[in-house]
């Protein structure tokens, strides 16, 4: 198979952790820029990483990439590229843009001359005048940088946090491209205890689930490259057989969520059933302040309400401090706090042993992280 350029998007922050976990795939060659990690692989790998990348935004494949200054240039430049390798002639390629710091600053004409070129380019290619655009979704986006013109199709469709197990959240879910990022940057494996005491919707509980039993998180969603004629079925197939064959459903866990809304632990339980791992994970109603584990060498991972309102933030504050006395006899435990609340730290009474910067949607956070002792080896 040729060796294609890939591009996986990631949220600011997170492009290290996508970027292990594409060599962790078996990619080397990488190049990680801001809010993205691109790669050189084959066609297998567009099957692969969707399936696989857990904390990615999407995976997308780059046609193309010059320097345009003027409409003309973008659209020959456009045109000049091999579309037809991986349109075929009623595809449906609506086309989406951005522009940064170029000369070509209207989003909408690059939109239009970029679908235009496409057309003509086709045209050429397949001898036919009109085309139906009622086959597979092909989603083209015309990225400029600085008068640097990046063409790609978006293989994903959805982004990649849509899992298919999600339909029911909180008021203020945490996305599960974050939740799987956050657990990648703690210290957390299948063989220590894992404790979310604000829980919500279970999206953290059920990422750790997920990834303990080695459970692909695209396993039950589809993907716009599974429509392309160039990819075939038998390979999607393939990569699904072997996945579900990759699950380990024998390893013992120890997972638990906690959250004082009853109604919302429901949500969770049926999100954890359609993601098939409700038997791992013990989900509790009890306030935060009642959480209690004889468990040793655990991790506590949570998101917290941050108290966005004035009005909250001296509730929002004693939750902090009830959450630090709570946390005070898990002495062995590290635990790892998401927030954008500006004095988690005075509130909580401890500094934190590290602190990274995290986009929790458009909100500005601070992930507190707080390292217990080492487990001793067995």
């Amino acid at each position: 198979m040729a060796k294609l350029e890939l591009i996986a998007t990631a949220t600011f922050a997170m492009e290290g952790v996508v970027a292990r976990e594409l060599q962790a795939l078996g990619y080397e060659d990488l190049t990680v820029e801001n809010n993205q990690v691109s790669f050189r692989a084959d066609e297998a790998a567009i099957v692969h990483s969707n399936l696989w990348l857990r904390v990615a935004d999407r995976v997308k494949l780059m046609i193309g990439r010059f320097t345009a200054t003027n409409f003309d240039a973008l659209f020959e430049l456009t045109k000049s590229l091999p579309w037809e390798a991986w349109l075929p002639a009623n595809a449906c390629f609506p086309v989406q843009g951005k522009s940064i710091k170029s000369q070509l600053f209207s989003v909408s004409d690059c939109q239009a001359i970029v679908k235009k070129a496409i057309v003509e380019r086709l045209k050429q290619k397949y001898h036919i005048q009109w085309f139906p655009e009622d086959g597979p979704l092909f989603p083209v986006e015309v990225a400029l940088l600085k008068d640097v013109v990046t063409l790609t199709i978006d293989t994903s469709g959805e982004a990649l946090h849509k899992r298919g197990y999600r339909q029911l959240v909180s008021q203020a879910p945490l996305r599960e491209t974050m939740a799987a990022g956050l657990i990648n940057l703690s210290y957390w494996n299948p063989d220590r205890p894992f404790l979310d005491p604000f829980c919500g919707s279970g999206t953290l509980p059920i990422e750790v689930a997920l990834m303990a039993r080695n459970i692909a998180p695209g396993l039950k969603r589809g993907f716009a490259a599974e429509q392309w004629p160039r990819l075939p079925k038998k390979l999607w197939q393939k990569a699904r057989q072997e996945a579900e064959a990759q699950i380990d459903w024998e390893r013992p866990l120890e997972i638990m969520g906690t959250d004082i809304d009853g109604e919302i632990l429901k949500a969770a339980r049926q999100n954890a059933a359609r993601a098939g791992v409700l038997a791992d994970i013990h989900f509790q109603q009890m306030p935060m302040s009642e959480v209690r584990s004889s468990k040793h060498y655990g991790v506590l991972i949570t998101n917290p309400p941050y108290g966005e309102r004035l009005s909250d933030r001296q509730a929002v504050e004693q939750l902090y401090k009830e959450l630090a006395t709570t946390i005070e006899p898990l002495i062995t435990w590290s635990y790892y706090i998401l927030t954008a609340f500006p004095e988690f730290e005075r509130a909580f009474g401890r500094r934190a042993d590290r602190r990274r910067k995290l986009y929790n949607g458009d909100l500005l956070c601070q992930y507190y992280q707080f390292y217990g002792p080492r487990p001793p080896r067995v």
